[in-house]
């Protein structure tokens, strides 16, 4: 057995004994990484670690610390209430309002994640107060991203439309743009439909003048509310009302004000001058906690230091398949197969599944220079093909194994994580199970190009 097939079979162990015996999947790769590492792909202890997204970590851990340090002090709260007005109270609209955000966010320049690290926290603390699908919320916000990915001036389609040219194919920035905008529009527009959007939209406005939830007239039971399908948990909501504030939880007071322009300054920080999302937001969440410990001091307990452990664990183990080839190896037996139409789905399909748990631009810069050779036969239209590979790799990224998915998991307040990892896990795999064929029908059988 060769020793690339190995590595995939242990990949699959991982799975089955994370899912079955509910150890945490992370620590499980971290074995595996040691195990396939060392002992068949003669790795040492560097080789291995060569694979540990050190960046993600800081990230991670740098996002939920600020985060948790602008829930502590009222901050989130602020927000979620401030969008509830910007809407009119109309709460179906919120959804489509962070899909909208962070889709602006990546077109103008940001990387997917930075702006799904600023959005996603503040979208899942909406989610939670209103009780909307985490899952709903979570799909529209990376959505969102994915939907501007690939604009002319976004860091995607800059590096797509530059491998591109590199290979000598030709391209279109703008059918590749509206494919990947049109595909996660479509998308977002289902889940939104699944996962109880519609529900939210019948609510109609919510009334501003309703009391909160703790602060019913004594004796008044609460109205129990079905979870949306795909929710983390079932919860007790009192009847669809906006919660109304105190003056104290409406006033912006030193701690927020500071802490809003935390948040503003991380969005500068990223996205005017390119700096790293997760150390830029760690080194803020110290200036905070410095400035006012008494808001802060639970925060460093609320990092997710177990969504941490998973994404690391998982994507070290995949950093081993690629120092091993095993990625490269599946790639080339894909390529060499003599039939087009086939070899083009089943390169989607691979982008699709290896982008679940990887970086989405690095493995479109594979995969596009592997499609060459049947694409200079011109029996594939070469526009067509690139859009389906961008699309495929790029929509899958609601992974929790993918940095994107992680954000969300790690940004959601109140929710059984497992069962939310869970449940990502699965809308992830269904998406790396229809996408790619959808995308390969509609952009590579017409022959785009």
């Amino acid at each position: 057995m060769s020793p690339e097939l190995i590595s995939i079979l242990v990949l699959v162990v991982v799975f089955v004994i994370a899912t079955t015996r509910s150890v945490n999947m992370g620590a499980l790769a971290f074995a595996a990484a040691f195990g396939v590492g060392g002992l068949v792909a003669d790795l040492d202890a560097d080789g291995i670690f060569a694979g540990f997204p050190g960046d993600l970590f800081v990230v991670l851990v740098g996002v939920t610390y600020l985060f948790a340090i602008a829930r502590a002090n009222g901050t989130t709260d602020w927000l979620v209430h401030a969008a509830v007005r910007l809407v009119r109270g109309r709460v179906a609209l919120i959804p489509w309002v962070m899909f909208a955000l962070t889709g602006a966010l990546t077109a103008i320049g940001a990387v997917s994640p930075a702006a799904v690290a600023i959005v996603a926290p503040i979208a899942l603390s909406f989610a939670t107060r209103y009780g909307i699908s985490p899952l709903l919320m979570g799909a529209m916000v990376v959505h969102g991203a994915q939907a501007g990915g690939f604009s002319p001036i976004s860091i995607y389609g800059s590096i797509v439309n530059g491998i591109v040219e590199r290979e000598n194919l030709p391209g279109n920035e703008l059918v590749l743009f509206l494919a990947s905008l049109a595909a996660n529009l479509v998308i977002a527009a289902v889940v939104f439909v699944l996962f109880g959007g519609l529900k939210l939209w019948a609510q109609g406005a919510v009334d501003e003048s309703a009391p909160a939830a703790g602060n019913r007239a004594a004796g008044a039971a609460p109205v129990p509310q079905r979870a949306a399908p795909g929710s983390a948990q079932l919860r007790t909501h009192p009847a669809p009302a906006s919660p109304t504030l105190s003056p104290e939880e409406t006033s912006l007071t030193p701690p927020r004000i500071a802490t809003l322009t935390s948040l503003l300054a991380l969005v500068v920080a990223v996205l005017v001058f390119d700096l790293d999302a997760g150390l830029t937001a760690i080194t803020l969440a110290v200036v905070l906690s410095t400035a006012w410990p008494d808001d802060s001091r639970k925060a460093v307990g609320e990092i997710a230091w177990p969504t941490v452990l998973l994404i690391c664990g998982v994507l070290t183990y995949v950093g081993v398949l690629d120092e091993m080839g095993t990625i490269t190896w599946a790639g080339e037996g894909v390529g060499g197969i003599g039939i087009p139409l086939l070899a083009a789905v089943l390169l989607c399909y691979i982008g699709a599944l290896v982008s679940a748990f990887a970086s989405s631009v690095g493995i479109m810069g594979a995969l596009i220079p592997l499609a060459v050779p049947f694409l200079e036969r011109g029996e594939i239209g070469a526009i067509g093909m690139v859009a389906a590979l961008a699309v495929s790799a790029t929509v899958v990224d609601v992974s929790p194994f993918s940095t994107n998915g992680a954000l969300v998991l790690a940004a959601a307040p109140d929710v059984d994580r497992e069962r939310f990892f869970r449940q990502l896990m699965v809308y992830g795999g269904i998406v790396v199970a229809v996408v790619p064929a959808a995308a390969w029908l509609v952009m590579v059988v017409p022959g785009w190009g």
